[in-house]
């Protein structure tokens, strides 16, 4: 039994090792491929451009949001009219 456990650890203990080994050089040559170029160029976004970026997202959530709301209130408040659209 004793040997049974030292055989699955080990074996464990091995795939763990070669898991680690394949992360660390995935990471280590991020900077390399060809996205590279641009993780180098890439800084952090100054307050202004964090927050002219969070107003438009915001306006864009809005707008997909009330399109979605106007499309249930004419198919739930006027179904004859989507069904003369549509023929159905």
């Amino acid at each position: 039994m004793d040997l049974l456990r030292k055989t699955w650890a080990s074996t464990w203990w091995n795939k763990s090792w070669k898991w680690q080994s394949k992360i660390e050089s995935r990471i280590k040559n991020a900077g390399k491929g060809k996205y590279g170029r641009v993780l180098k160029m890439a800084r952090k976004p100054t307050s202004e451009e964090y927050s002219k970026t969070l107003i438009i997202t915001g306006i864009g959530i809005v707008i997909i949001g009330g399109l979605g709301f106007a499309i249930f209130l004419v198919w739930e408040y006027f179904p004859e009219f989507v069904n003369w659209v549509f023929n159905v």
